[in-house]
């Protein structure tokens, strides 16, 4: 699948804003843990998707009621559904100027991925921080993706090609308007619609 930049500029892909908010001390705390043992941007990209896969729990595999959207959020409260795991990891890349875009895989609710783009690398690879149990183990790899589900269009599931440097308005505003987890779990979006 060929992916697609929204924004034609690569440097949308490194800024913050309120979502990937990577200049919050929160945020700048977690880049430079990882970044003493991580000075590459390869091995540091590992390590933040390891960090968010592994450390920062998929509220559905938890039951925690806790709804997350801002990055700094994620990583404080370390409980997020998929699109607040991506704003996490989008964040921790940010920082150091790896560019990151969030992407998306339609199944019965939409599913949240980052693709980054590596310096040296082939281009942008999709990546999946989700987590979790059997079916869900995601690796980073920089040479092709390694994603927690494989969609079939058979049934309707379907890849979406476009890299967004924010995240998509009906994703955002399902998160901002949900009362608990269990609230988003019947809001969840099925569907990109276009942006506005």
């Amino acid at each position: 699948m060929e992916l697609i930049q929204q924004v034609p500029r690569l440097s949308a892909y490194v800024a913050a804003d309120d979502v990937i908010d990577h200049e919050h001390p929160r945020v700048r705390a977690v880049v430079k843990r990882l970044a003493v043992d991580h000075p590459d941007a390869y091995s540091y990209a590992e390590a933040a998707f390891a960090f968010v896969r592994d450390t920062i729990p998929h509220s559905q595999d938890t039951d925690d009621p806790r709804v997350t959207w801002r990055a700094s959020d994620v990583l404080e409260r370390r409980t997020g559904i998929c699109y607040a795991k991506c704003h996490a990891l989008a964040a921790l890349l940010r920082a150091r100027s790896i560019p990151t875009a969030l992407c998306y895989q339609g199944f019965e609710a939409l599913h949240g991925l980052v693709a980054v783009r590596l310096p040296g690398g082939a281009g942008w690879v999709r990546q999946d921080p989700r987590g979790g149990g059997p079916g869900a183990a995601a690796r980073f790899r920089a040479d092709r993706e390694q994603v927690a589900f494989t969609v079939r269009p058979e049934f309707n599931e379907v890849d979406y090609p476009v890299l967004y440097a924010e995240p998509h308005p009906v994703v955002l505003d399902a998160l901002k308007a949900a009362r608990d987890r269990r609230h988003l779990d019947g809001t969840l979006p099925t569907h990109l619609p276009p942006t506005r």
